[in-house]
């Protein structure tokens, strides 16, 4: 099911990509961002609905509000910084830029959380950078 979801992520994130270079035509980079964002909460938010996921806001440890919020603040910059690089750039070029995070995620899995480097995940990392180096030329 791990896999389904994964991939329905990337169709998902390439739409994104698509959507935002027209919708953020004429509008400043930021207010699409807080457009954007707004529209992630709300469905979120539903979702939590929905599923019944229903949890006390206060039986939610600190440890977790810390890096909860420390997430949403990377989510955000990611974000802004992705929507204006969408709006000054090519989304054939921005798009594989962006997707470079999967190699600071390896590099930030094995410092923070000491997660093994394999000759798989070191072989793909390296086929993903010269894959963008290339693309972004």
């Amino acid at each position: 099911m791990w896999l389904i979801l994964a991939l329905l992520s990337a169709v998902f994130a390439a739409l994104t990509s698509i959507l935002a270079k027209v919708g953020i035509e004429g509008v400043d980079s930021n207010l699409g961002t807080a457009i954007r964002t707004l529209v992630v909460f709300f469905m979120a938010v539903g979702m939590v609905y929905l599923t019944g996921a229903k949890v006390s806001l206060t039986e939610i440890s600190t440890k977790t509000w810390i890096f909860l919020v420390l997430s949403g603040l990377a989510t955000g910059a990611s974000w802004l910084c992705y929507f204006k690089a969408l709006q000054i750039g090519d989304v054939s070029k921005v798009a594989p830029i962006d997707k470079t995070s999967i190699i600071f995620t390896i590099i930030m899995a094995m410092i923070f959380l000491h997660e093994e480097l394999t000759l798989k995940v070191a072989v793909g990392g390296a086929l993903i950078a010269a894959g963008t180096l290339v693309m972004a030329l």
